[in-house]
């Protein structure tokens, strides 16, 4: 099984006790956070500080110093759509940053790609184009060979690149998760060499707090089986570590075979595996999406 890498998602200024502590540059309470974070076993630590149009740049420089100090060798993934932040976070970080996230849009990438080459980053390229979330996997295709065709002005390798197709919530665009398992599936054939990675918890946002983590865990191994090798996600839910790292077999094994038609004998298995099996169904279209189909 291939490394599945974490990015954990949970430092970001949307947060009340977060973002208050970037607001007064108070450095405790993400610091605190950060070294958690690490300790759950997170390969990259996602710095949301946002817009951050004034500035940001001071705020950035000041939050990557401050989480290095306590925690020096988990890599940052930098998350602002302002390019001078984002270029005064990557001039302070020790060792290979990743720059999260540059959009397909001509503008963006001119503007921040440059900036991939000078700082020895990786990229993550946003299928997000100049007409929004595309529709399907054909326009994410479009869109990659885009970021792609960009990228190698700026002299950047596939194997920098983690492409992101975007992932939307399930109750309101299912046919868009489907979408983006069949572009995962093609992903190699375009981009030889390259990563890729999700904001998962999309995929939840909008369904009843307790459904989230079952939505998310058994996308993840729909996600993993067609390709994926990485995921922004909640650094402490455990239960998705172990789905990533291969320790829950019979949860993947159970979602894989409700991905390739087989008749899954539901009533007979554990609670938890049910739960795997119904949510699987639902992703894949089988059976109407509804808040209590786990009850059903």
């Amino acid at each position: 099984m291939s490394k599945f890498y974490r990015i954990g998602e949970n430092l970001n200024v949307v947060t009340k006790v977060y973002g208050q502590a970037m607001k007064d540059r108070n450095p405790k309470p993400l610091q605190e956070l950060a070294v958690k974070e690490a300790e759950a076993g997170v390969d990259f630590i996602d710095v949301n500080i946002g817009p951050a149009r004034k500035g940001g740049e001071e705020l950035m420089t000041w939050i990557v110093k401050a989480i290095q100090e306590v925690v020096p060798n988990v890599p940052l993934a930098l998350d602002t759509s302002n390019i001078a932040a984002m270029e005064a976070g990557l001039k302070v970080h020790k060792g290979r940053a990743l720059i999260n996230s540059i959009m397909a849009r001509p503008e963006r990438m001119d503007g921040m790609m440059p900036l991939v080459k000078k700082y020895d980053a990786d990229m993550i390229g946003l299928m997000w184009g100049p007409e929004g979330m595309p529709r399907d996997e054909h326009e994410r295709g479009m869109l990659t060979a885009e970021i792609l065709a960009k990228a190698a002005e700026y002299d950047i390798e596939n194997e920098r690149i983690w492409f992101d197709p975007i992932i939307a919530p399930l109750n309101i665009q299912q046919n868009q998760l489907i979408a983006t398992m069949e572009y995962m599936k093609m992903l190699q054939d375009m981009a030889p060499g390259c990563k890729s990675t999700c904001g998962l918890s999309n995929c939840s946002n909008g369904v009843p707090d307790e459904l989230r983590p079952i939505i998310n865990r058994a996308y993840v191994i729909m996600l993993q089986r067609c390709g994926m090798v990485s995921a922004i996600v909640d650094s402490f839910d455990q239960d998705l570590a172990d789905v990533v790292s291969g320790k829950k077999p019979e949860a993947v094994k159970i979602v894989s075979d409700i991905m390739d038609g087989k008749s899954v004998d539901i009533p007979s298995m554990s609670k938890e595996l049910q739960n795997y099996a119904k949510t699987a169904r639902v992703i894949m279209g089988q059976v109407l999406f509804s808040d209590s189909w786990l009850e059903v």
